[in-house]
C-alpha cells in the first residue's frame, strides 16, 4: 500500500510518519512490525476510505499484521494528531493576529449507529431525524477550519453548545471586529444591541415582516457565512465519519485529529 492509492498528499503521510517517529522516540519504542511511514500511510487508509480493519490488515503489504494491530495504531496516532488540534482561545487569537476580522461558527451533526437503551435517546437529532453526536465549528473568512468542539448528544441546540463553551467570552477577549457570523441556529446567543459579538439574520414572524434593507442584510450575511460549509464538507470526505461506530470521548479525539489532517491537505 501506498500514498499513490490515496487521495493525500506525501505531505500528509509524511506529518503522520514524523509524528510517529518522535512519540517512539519519547517512549523509547525501538521495534514496530513495520516502519513508521507504512503505519502511518495503512491509518490513512482506514481514516479515509472506511475500510474494515480486518480488511486494511490484510493488504499492510503482505506483513502478518493483525486486525487488533491496526486497531492500536489507528487509535495511537488519533490521539497524536488529537493533541495538535488547537484549543478555542488559541485559535481565535491567531485569527486575530494574522488580521483575520471575521470567524463562522456553525453546529453539524455526525450520524452514529444507533443502539438499543434509553441512554441512546438523547442522541436522536429531531431536526435531523436521525441518531448522531453534535459538534461546534469555527472556520475562518475562507472556510479553513480552526477549532472544532467536544462531541455532544445529538439533540443539543446550537445556542446550548456555544453557551457550555462559553463561546461569547472567548470572542470578546480575542477582539475580533466584526467578530463571528452565524445562523438563526444562534439567535439570541447574544443579546448586545449595541456592541453584539455575534451577528445572525434578522428573524421573519407572523407579526414582524422584515423590511427590503433586512433582506439585502441577510442575503449579504449568507454569502458571508457560505464557506463554513466548505469547511465541513472537507471535514466528511474522511469515510469514518460517514457512520461512527465509537462513544463521545473517542469521537471527540476523531474529529480533531481530523481537522488536524484536513488542514494539512488544504493548506499543503
Amino acid at each position: 500500500m501506498s500514498t499513490n492509492a490515496l487521495p493525500l498528499s506525501t505531505r500528509t503521510a509524511n506529518h503522520l510518519a514524523d509524528l510517529l517517529r518522535r512519540h517512539l522516540k519519547v517512549i523509547r519504542s525501538r521495534w514496530r512490525i513495520l516502519p513508521p511511514g507504512k503505519i502511518a500511510v495503512i491509518v490513512l487508509a482506514a481514516l479515509r476510505h472506511d475500510q474494515r480493519l480486518a480488511d486494511t490488515a490484510d493488504t499492510a503489504d503482505g506483513n502478518n499484521v493483525s486486525e487488533s494491530t491496526v486497531r492500536r495504531w489507528r487509535d495511537e496516532l488519533i490521539t497524536l494528531l488529537a493533541a495538535q488540534a488547537p484549543r478555542l482561545d488559541r485559535a481565535l487569537k491567531k485569527v486575530a493576529r494574522q488580521g483575520g476580522e471575521v470567524v463562522l461558527i456553525d453546529g453539524t451533526l455526525i450520524a452514529t449507529q444507533r443502539r438499543t437503551g434509553k441512554a441512546d435517546r438523547r442522541n436522536h437529532s429531531g431536526k435531523h431525524h436521525h441518531h448522531g453526536l453534535h459538534f461546534l465549528a469555527l472556520t475562518d473568512e475562507r472556510g479553513r477550519l480552526i477549532w472544532i468542539s467536544a462531541a455532544r448528544p445529538g439533540r443539543t441546540h446550537d445556542n446550548t453548545a456555544a453557551r457550555q463553551d462559553h463561546l461569547l467570552a472567548h470572542l470578546r477577549a480575542a477582539g475580533l471586529e466584526p467578530r463571528a457570523l452565524a445562523d438563526l441556529g444562534f439567535r439570541d446567543l447574544d443579546n448586545d444591541v449595541l456592541d453584539p459579538v455575534v451577528v445572525t439574520d434578522f428573524h421573519a414572524s407572523r407579526t414582524h415582516k422584515l423590511t427590503p434593507g433586512q433582506k439585502t442584510a441577510n442575503r449579504v450575511l449568507a454569502v458571508g457565512r457560505a464557506p463554513v460549509e466548505h469547511g465541513f464538507a472537507h471535514l466528511k470526505n474522511w469515510r469514518i465519519l460517514t457512520k461512527l461506530r465509537t462513544d463521545p470521548p473517542r469521537a471527540t479525539h476523531l474529529l480533531r485529529a481530523l481537522l488536524v489532517l484536513t488542514n494539512l491537505e488544504i493548506n499543503r
